[in-house]
């Protein structure tokens, strides 16, 4: 004697069509949509995403392809400019290393070098080298160096300067340790204008 198997009945589905997400009860196996146009629908959400998929990895190809072609002065030049960021943020509460003029003065600051990195590339990225300045000393003092000197020996101390000063080591700075400075110094900015925009809340 047959015994009669009772078919369950299908489970509702939710539509894979983003615009729809309608509920339904599928008529095959492996249906994803509940009708012919949410078919149509995804094939075309579907075409997008590959487009934009390979829009995505052109452009990662584009830049690791431009990476690759920086030379050590394109690199050095990235890392000084980061690195400049860094000196504004870290000195935004000082005013002019080299004059009077204060924190909240309404011009244009620079990151100024002690030694510059013309006459002392070996340091060119050392902390104590570098300090917050007003443009006028920067740009048309030359750093303005007879303000500068006193005001740094305040701020570091003489052993320090007295080191700068007399600093004449040959360093040449690689690739890999340029993109570290990049790197690091990103990262330190991102934290400092966080503390900075929390203080000023």
């Amino acid at each position: 004697m047959r015994v009669a198997i009772e078919k369950k009945a299908p489970k509702p589905k939710t539509c894979k069509n983003p615009a729809c997400r309608g509920s339904f009860v599928p008529h095959r196996l492996g249906q994803a949509v509940c009708s012919p146009k949410c078919a149509l629908a995804t094939v075309e959400v579907q075409k997008a995403k590959e487009k934009k998929s390979l829009a995505m990895a052109g452009r990662r190809d584009i830049k690791v392809r431009k990476e690759a072609l920086k030379s050590r002065a394109d690199h050095a030049k990235e890392a000084q400019t980061v690195i400049n960021r860094y000196v504004r943020l870290r000195d935004a509460h000082l005013g002019c290393i080299s004059c009077n003029k204060p924190a909240s003065w309404g011009g244009q600051w620079h990151c100024s070098h002690f030694r510059s990195v013309g006459a002392a590339p070996h340091i060119r990225y050392n902390l104590w080298n570098m300090n917050r300045a007003c443009s006028v000393c920067n740009n048309h003092l030359s750093g303005n160096i007879a303000g500068y000197r006193p005001k740094l020996i305040e701020k570091i101390g003489q052993n320090k300067v007295d080191w700068l000063e007399s600093n004449h080591s040959v360093a040449r700075h690689d690739i890999p340790y340029l993109k570290r400075i990049k790197a690091v110094f990103t990262k330190k900015c991102l934290r400092l204008e966080a503390r900075i925009q929390c203080n000023a809340a």
